[in-house]
């Protein structure tokens, strides 16, 4: 898995670089189906703007992308939220994905035929 950190209107200093790719990173922990994640880290430039700090992350999966966005006053803080918006997204993606296909899996047609073997068992005594 490859983590990218752009910035725009920034300069990324190496601190801003490694926090984002560590907090970013633990989302790798939650699905194995990732490919890339890009992140673009922004600030506005404008005083009238109070959350002028963006973060924004592409995921890109082997069946899809999940994008997320999120201000805030500093760009530390934009990071955090946007891992934690991250990975609820990764985990619902993860969950919607992997419930399709636990419907046709061996493991749970053998399961349902165990299942239904005790039940008859069990009438019968």
């Amino acid at each position: 898995m490859r983590i990218h950190v752009n910035g725009k209107n920034i300069e990324i200093t190496d601190a801003i670089k490694a926090y984002a790719k560590e907090k970013i990173g633990k989302v790798a922990a939650h699905y194995d189906q990732i490919e890339a994640i890009d992140v673009m880290l922004t600030v506005i430039k404008n005083p009238s703007v109070a959350e002028n700090h963006t973060a924004e992350v592409t995921c890109k999966l082997t069946t899809g992308s999940v994008h997320v966005a999120e201000n805030a006053e500093s760009m530390y803080a934009s990071i955090d939220l946007v891992s934690d918006k991250l990975a609820r997204q990764v985990k619902k993606f993860k969950d919607k994905n992997l419930g399709k296909s636990k419907l046709d899996s061996i493991r749970t047609v053998n399961l349902e035929e165990k299942i239904e073997e005790t039940e008859e068992e069990t009438v019968s005594e």
